[in-house]
């Protein structure tokens, strides 16, 4: 098809210009121009397409850019000598024209080398990059001297660097918060068996030996799981079945189960969602994992006497919800990385101070799986955590009058 649309375009160009010069003086010299630029422009737009379809056997740009200047300069060498044999020029113009056109072939191929040299070392500079890369280093960073599709090849090469660099120092903390998280229970766990094998213990110290044991053996089973879970999410492993899920429901369950742990901080726990709220398009367990998620972390991070506030509301083509404390909240350096597994800034800025820093990892895992998406919305004081779920598709999202109270 491509082809075929070159062929087409020199038949249009080659007919309009014979026209104007059948016009400006005969028909007969219409006739042989359109002829002549037919001719000429179809062989050399085949030549074109010929070569980049080998372009491979050409080899480097610096060549293939001559090839192009060739075939430009090579079409108007033979145009002025066909017009020569065929009378429409005099010898000496000929002559004149050809020398002139030469020197603009030389010229020309010439300023294709120079721009091919820039553009080479540009390429060269990229692919030295991206090697140093592929052999480990996140330290390179891609340059080109211009402002073209290269430089902007460059940043995307430097902002995928970057992101390399992040999430191996990612999974270099998890790997380390891990395994502090399963250094902490097996040692404890051998020691209690140390005692317990030799007999040392009378039967009721025993018996609180084996509670201690079942303790920490559901912690780790817990971080397993959890560690499983969250490189399942990521993978997209997982597949559940979404169904109508009313939100006001599901938020006073989950509240309702948190209170006794509030309590026992000190810490009130309160919802806020409106009446008659559009149900929303989700996993029931896994949701009200991520109000678990959020709901402990905002508890364990809310000093006694403070509250803890979660809210929803209606949103285009979807719902917003909400979990809001009084803490301390999280420094602006850390915000940008507080769903990151294991990441830990300024005052705990993953605020999971109590595990492995997989909480609100996998909370994003599991918005991100419903075709939603969380974020830190901005508080004067305290964290707000909010997430956006999409409705059952087909429901009409109306404006409600519904805002969310602001906690401070």
């Amino acid at each position: 098809m491509s082809v075929l649309r070159s062929l087409l375009l020199v038949a249009a160009v080659a007919t309009a210009l014979a026209g104007v010069v059948a016009v400006l003086f005969s028909v007969q010299d219409g006739l042989v121009t359109w002829a002549m630029l037919l001719t000429l422009g179809c062989a050399s737009l085949l030549a074109a397409h010929a070569l980049v379809r080998r372009r491979e056997r050409l080899g480097p740009l610096r060549r293939q850019f001559a090839f192009a200047v060739a075939i430009v300069i090579g079409q108007l060498l033979v145009a002025m000598v066909a017009g020569a044999l065929l009378m429409f020029v005099s010898a000496h113009d000929a002559a004149i024209v050809l020398v002139i056109t030469v020197l603009a072939g030389v010229v020309a191929v010439r300023a294709a080398q120079l721009f091919a040299g820039g553009v080479m070392r540009d390429i060269d500079g990229l692919r030295h990059t991206l090697a140093a890369v592929g052999e480990g280093s996140r330290e390179p960073s891609a340059a080109t001297g211009s402002a073209d599709e290269l430089a902007e090849l460059a940043a995307a090469a430097n902002a995928t660097i970057d992101r390399l660099g992040r999430t191996e120092g990612a999974r270099r903390d998890l790997v380390a918060a891990v395994s502090h998280d399963l250094r902490t229970p097996i040692t404890s766990l051998q020691l209690l068996v140390e005692a317990v094998d030799d007999d040392i213990v009378d039967a009721a110290t025993r018996r609180r030996y084996l509670g201690q044991m079942g303790t920490h053996i559901r912690a780790l089973s817990n971080l397993i799981e959890d560690l499983f879970e969250l490189s399942r999410l990521e993978a997209g492993e997982i597949r559940w079945t979404l169904q109508q899920v009313c939100v006001e429901d599901l938020v006073a369950e989950t509240v309702e189960a948190m209170r006794p742990n509030a309590e026992a901080e000190g810490v009130q726990v309160r919802m806020l969602v409106p009446p008659a709220l559009e149900p929303a398009r989700a996993n029931p367990e896994k949701l009200q994992r991520v109000l678990f998620n959020l709901l402990q972390n905002a508890i364990r991070h809310t000093p006694p006497d403070g509250s803890v506030t979660v809210l929803a509301e209606a949103a285009p083509r979807g719902l917003h919800i909400e979990v809001a404390d009084t803490g301390p909240g999280i420094g602006e350096a850390d915000r940008g990385h507080v769903f990151e597994p294991s990441y830990r800034g300024g005052a705990e800025a993953a605020r999971t101070r109590a595990g492995a820093g997989l909480g609100l990892a996998i909370s994003r895992a599991i918005v991100e799986a419903h075709g939603g998406r969380i974020w830190l919305e901005d508080a004067d004081s305290g964290t707000r955590v909010r997430f956006w779920l999409p409705l059952e598709e087909g429901v009409a999202v109306e404006a409600d009058p519904y805002r969310p109270v602001s906690v401070s």
